[in-house]
C-alpha cells in the first residue's frame, strides 16, 4: 500500500529484456534505502514491484508481462528516471491518498499550460471505461503521484501542479504524447460500480 507522495527519483541502470519479462536495475536514492528488504514492495512511477536483488544502490525487479502490456515501464530505457515510493508503515502519515500500486490503464499528455505560477497537464485516457470513474476534485494517481482532478471534457481530464511536485518527481520533464501510469480511487471506483449493480438490480425487479 502507498500515499501517492513521491519519496524520491531513481535512474535506470540496466535492463534484461526476456520474452514476457523484463528485469531492471535502478540506482536507488540513498533516502529511500534504509530497511529495504529482498520481497519488498516499491511503488514504481505508481506501479507495485518486488525487490528481487539489492547490490548496495542498485535494486533490481521483475516486471512482468501484464505489467508492461498496461503501464509505461516497457517504454523505459537505460538512463531514464522513474518515481519512486516505499510503501507505507503503520504510523506513517497519509498525505496524499490511499494507492494500491495496481496500475488500471494509461493516459496520454495531449496538452501541457504553464501560465504564470500554474502547470497544469491535460491528459486524453486510454480506456474510455474508465471515465465514469473521474469527478471534478477527485483523487487520482499519475506515475505515483496523488493528485486532484481540476477539470473533465469528454476523453480527457487536467490536474494543477504545484512547484513542489514538479521538483520532487519527474512529471514536470514529461511531454506531450508521452504515456503516464494512472490508478483511479479505489473508494471511488467502489462507490460507483456498487451504485451501478444497485441501479440495475432495481430495473430488472421493476419489470418482473
Amino acid at each position: 500500500m502507498f500515499t501517492g507522495i513521491v519519496g524520491g527519483i531513481a535512474q535506470v541502470v540496466s535492463i534484461d529484456k526476456k520474452k514476457k519479462l523484463h528485469t531492471y536495475t535502478i540506482n536507488f536514492p540513498a533516502a529511500l534505502l534504509k530497511k529495504l528488504r529482498l520481497g519488498a514492495s516499491v511503488s514504481h512511477n505508481g506501479c507495485c514491484l518486488t525487490v528481487k536483488k539489492i547490490n548496495r544502490f542498485d535494486i533490481t525487479f521483475d516486471i512482468m508481462q501484464i505489467t508492461l502490456q498496461h503501464t509505461n515501464l516497457g517504454y523505459l530505457d537505460i538512463g531514464d528516471y522513474i518515481n519512486i515510493e516505499r510503501s507505507v508503515k503503520y504510523g506513517d502519515e497519509i498525505g496524499g491518498h490511499i494507492v494500491s500500486g495496481h496500475i488500471m490503464n494509461t493516459a496520454e499528455i495531449s496538452k501541457i499550460l504553464k501560465l504564470d505560477n500554474n502547470y497544469i497537464i491535460w491528459f486524453k485516457i486510454n480506456n474510455i471505461s474508465l471515465l465514469k470513474y473521474l469527478f471534478y476534485k477527485g483523487f487520482i494517481c499519475i506515475d505515483g503521484i496523488s493528485l486532484t482532478i481540476v477539470n473533465i471534457v469528454k476523453n480527457e481530464f487536467c490536474v494543477s501542479i504545484i512547484p513542489e511536485t514538479l521538483s520532487s518527481t519527474i512529471i514536470g520533464h514529461k511531454k506531450i504524447g508521452e504515456l503516464v501510469n494512472i490508478e483511479i480511487d479505489l473508494y471511488t471506483q467502489i462507490t460507483v460500480d456498487t451504485t451501478e449493480r444497485l441501479l440495475q438490480k432495481n430495473f430488472f425487479l421493476s419489470y418482473k
